[in-house]
């Protein structure tokens, strides 16, 4: 009996560790209800107006959608609007975005376009609060220089957003120095990613929303693999978050979605 009763009270105080550990912010909590929504992903891009162009987000903004996009840094400090760390898929040059200018980068082409890579303070003024947007910020380890460029750029910008990243330290700079913004944590299961390099354990603090603990996000973005998870299942129902759910892709997964109440971040298809 005694036994039993030791493990009981271990098995409730890993409990109550694990719901404080996972826990969103409940209190004081950003505005959600301008940024819940349904998102473009990338914009609203097809073969001849590619992902993260300014004529994708007017494509997204013709059509009523949010727009979810990318940000990163270029070698000058630039905020700019890119998705991979690479610029060979979309631009054909092995290069890291962030070792070129920014004059640099606006010499390149979209995937053989005439569309350059924008920079944020430009896709800002094209959108102009028309349509929410959606912000991934990019980059491993704490980059504060991108995070208060970016904080710089949104301070003064006339529309509704809401920021989101895989990283953790990015969300936490903003809950230290922009707690009225709007955040949100990206998860996805990172043992199932085999881009993923990183260790099975942080895979596992990753994938379990363990790291809430420092960022507090008002909301999650998971990926449609991960709807499952029993992490993420509390913080959608237990704490009633406001959630999205990426990269949906067809007309079955957006009904199951908005079945499930999340919100759809999509692709190839016109809701």
């Amino acid at each position: 009996m005694l036994i039993f009763t030791v493990v009981l009270l271990i098995l409730i105080i890993v409990a109550v560790i694990y719901v404080f550990l996972i826990m969103p912010r409940v209190t004081d909590g950003a505005d959600m209800d301008l940024v819940s929504t349904d998102y473009a992903h990338r914009g609203l891009w097809d073969t001849l107006n590619p992902e993260n162009s300014l004529v994708a987000a007017l494509l997204a903004v013709k059509y009523g959608y949010g727009i979810e996009l990318d940000v990163q840094l270029s070698a000058d400090g630039h905020v700019v609007v890119f998705h991979d760390e690479s610029l060979k898929r979309m631009c054909g040059v092995d290069k890291r975005v962030g070792d070129c200018t920014l004059a640099e980068l606006k010499r390149l082409r979209l995937l053989n376009t005439q569309h350059t890579i924008p920079t944020l303070s430009e896709l800002l003024t094209a959108v102009d609060g028309k349509v929410p947007l959606l912000i991934e910020v990019k980059g491993d380890g704490r980059d504060e220089k991108l995070c208060r460029r970016l904080a710089e750029l949104l301070d003064v910008y006339d529309g509704a957003f809401a920021i989101q990243s895989f990283n953790p330290l990015h969300l936490s700079w903003f809950k230290n120095y922009r707690p009225r913004f709007a955040r949100g944590q990206l998860v996805t299961s990172y043992k199932m990613s085999r881009k993923s390099k990183k260790s099975p354990f942080i895979c596992f603090i990753l994938s379990s929303l363990l790291t809430n603990v420092i960022s507090r996000p008002d909301f999650i973005s998971v990926s449609l693999g991960h709807i499952k998870s029993l992490s993420f299942r509390l913080c959608a129902t237990v704490f009633r978050r406001r959630c999205f759910v990426w990269t949906v892709r067809s007309s079955e997964s957006y009904k199951l979605s908005h079945r499930l109440g999340l919100f759809a971040i999509f692709e190839k298809i016109r809701p």
